[in-house]
């Protein structure tokens, strides 16, 4: 495969990526997908999706992108496993470097490289992950009527994420390691003025407490006195950013400030002719599924196009 020269390359493989080499794959563009070591995308580590159109029922984010890949490659999609570690986006055809040291040569590329939610990083955080810790109350929040739920965060996605899941929990409280937070002044009076919100300040997670099967509470440490409290809780919703994975392209394609790919208006272009961005990658507002699919359309039809005009 080194040396040969695509017309399209796909990096990604979430939602984004997977409708992209299908949308490409029935244009006979036979696409190149490079689907790193880790498939398929945050579905993977969601449980139940209830809010995908066509599945009243409900699917598991894993099945959900294991038909999306079985669809992509009943159209002509070719996959390859491996991380991209260099990328060159100053000449066409634009060469990639895998970790294995293989280069790939493309007159297109599709980056949907999508967004890591940001964690805290301790074992029982992960340990509960999907049983009552998420990081995407539009994902989850349905699952916890009636509950008893924590919002981890202080900026604006804590409080959008807070006031969302007052929809459906009996009770919210927001914790923040800070005095104040660091959300807009609207967003923050907002929360506060929500008779479902609560906040505790001054505050940072010291573990996730369960009983095994799912989270039974939250052990906090105050940052000024150190001392430690544990609350009862069904829910931890993390809020503390994400982040785009598009460090690759520092430097060679125009991003905002947040790490996110800029694209033109109404399209998936990028600031280099050619190279075109889906998905989280470039979605610093919505980071939903449904959204990711209609980006990776997008990006396949902007690609098609782009392939015809330099034919």
């Amino acid at each position: 495969m080194a040396n040969e020269t695509h017309d399209i390359i796909v990096i990604g493989t979430g939602p984004a990526g997977y409708t992209a080499a299908i949308y490409l794959g029935r244009a006979n563009l036979k696409p190149l997908v490079i689907e790193g070591f880790q498939p398929g995308g945050q579905l993977m580590i969601t449980t139940d999706i209830e809010n995908f159109p066509g599945f009243p029922q409900g699917i598991p984010g894993p099945e959900l992108m294991m038909r999306m890949r079985e669809q992509a490659a009943k159209f002509g999609s070719e996959f390859i496993t491996g991380n991209v570690m260099e990328a060159d986006l100053s000449r066409s055809p634009f060469s990639l470097t895998l970790e294995d040291g293989r280069e790939l040569l493309t007159h297109a590329l599709i980056i949907a490289t999508g967004a890591n939610a940001k964690w805290l990083g301790i074992e029982s955080e992960n340990r509960y992950r999907g049983k009552g810790v998420s990081a995407c109350a539009t994902c989850d929040g349905f699952f916890f009527r009636n509950c008893r739920v924590m919002v981890v965060g202080g900026g604006d996605t804590a409080m959008e994420e807070a006031l969302y899941l007052t929809k459906f929990a009996s009770g919210v409280t927001i914790v923040h390691r800070r005095e104040e937070f660091r959300s807009s002044k609207i967003m923050s009076l907002r929360a506060m003025k929500h008779p479902k919100i609560s906040t505790m300040l001054n505050e940072v997670v010291d573990e996730i407490l369960g009983d095994g099967q799912k989270v039974t509470g939250i052990r906090l440490k105050n940052v000024s006195t150190g001392e430690l409290t544990e609350h009862e809780c069904d829910g931890v919703f993390m809020a503390i950013g994400h982040a785009p994975n598009a460090d690759l392209f520092k430097g060679q394609i125009e991003l905002d400030d947040y790490g996110y790919i800029i694209t033109k208006k109404s399209s998936t272009e990028t600031s280099v002719k050619g190279v075109f961005a889906c998905g989280d990658v470039q979605d610093y507002t919505y980071r939903q599924a449904v959204t990711a699919v209609g980006t990776g359309c997008m990006a396949a039809v902007d690609a098609e196009r782009f392939l015809e005009s330099i034919r």
